[in-house]
């Protein structure tokens, strides 16, 4: 059907505009749109980011009494295993459709598992690291999120999946631990039921891996300082054994502090033991007894 036109002087023709309340033709079927201020379904912004608001207060109300046993077990935690311990084990009573948590790292040698909640995710850890494939692995090697939703239907890791769905998986979610920009390890949330960490319950895990991480850099770093405190404390224990070493040499000697300390290291070589070892048999050959360090420097306490 051809367009409507009209003529003016001189007999040229010259297209009619279509009528303003038709509108162009490829717009006369479509839908209105929605009035200023509103989305697609109708409804104000407001609403929508309403919605999202309700559903981070519900998610961090019910993730408080976690954060809060976080503290708890960061204060009360001696040992970095004793943390990561209770760490699975609160995990799995936040993450509701979780049924097993397993906390895999990696230093300096192949991965394994710090911690777990339970067997089956111990095994499920282990079959991973026997098959050399899998969510968790696959999470600590790229530092991002792993989630299976049915492993069933999943065949990015063939080796793993048999074994897996022999134990009962049908659902994981591993989450990379990531320290100082490092990927150091990975949290495993495993379900027996198909696509159990939906939207609700995947940012619950996400959330509560984000708050153990930050308590685990915490406890990391003061085990950290605790162990440099430990090695200057024995270098400190060396160094009055070795003094002590000394002035038993020069009183033998009858010589200066270099020359008996170049007499320690000239026996130290020659013996192939630590020069520590050597000042303290020196010691003990004079007084009898084993050589103590001396005493850390204490400020007294003035009684007022």
């Amino acid at each position: 059907m051809s367009e409507p036109t009209s003529t003016l002087a001189g007999n040229h023709p010259i297209r009619t505009l279509p009528s303003p309340e038709l509108g162009p033709p490829w717009q006369r079927d479509a839908p209105p749109a929605p009035p200023r201020g509103t989305s697609q379904d109708g409804h104000p912004p407001s609403v929508h980011l309403q919605e999202v608001a309700m559903m981070s207060e519900a998610t961090e109300s019910h993730l408080a009494p976690a954060y809060g046993r976080l503290l708890t077990l960061l204060a009360d935690s001696p040992h970095v295993d004793v943390f990561l311990d209770q760490v699975v084990r609160v995990a799995v009573e936040v993450v509701t459709p979780a049924v097993g948590c397993g906390m895999t790292v990696r230093r300096d040698g192949p991965a394994f598992t710090v911690a777990a909640s339970n067997d089956l995710a111990a095994r499920a850890d282990e079959i991973q690291y026997g098959a050399d494939e899998g969510p968790c692995l696959h999470a600590l090697h790229s530092g991002g999120i792993v989630e299976v939703p049915d492993l069933r239907r999943d065949d990015r890791w063939p080796r793993y999946r048999e074994h897996a769905l022999e134990l009962g998986i049908a659902c994981s979610l591993s989450l990379p631990v990531t320290i100082d920009g490092e990927t150091v390890g990975a949290l495993n949330l495993y379900a027996t039921e198909p696509t159990a960490f939906a939207a609700k319950a995947r940012r619950q895990a996400v959330a509560f891996a984000e708050q153990s991480t930050a308590a685990l850099t915490v406890i990391l770093r003061q085990a950290e300082q605790a162990l440099v405190h430990q090695q200057l404390t024995d270098a400190m224990a060396s160094r009055s054994v070795i003094d002590q070493a000394l002035g038993v040499v020069m009183g033998q000697q009858r010589c200066t502090a270099t020359e008996a300390f170049a007499l320690l290291r000239q026996a130290s070589q020659h013996r192939n033991r630590k020069l520590r070892d050597v000042a303290a048999e020196i010691i003990t050959q004079v007084t009898g007894k084993t050589p103590q360090p001396a005493s850390e420097f204490v400020v007294a306490r003035r009684d007022d």
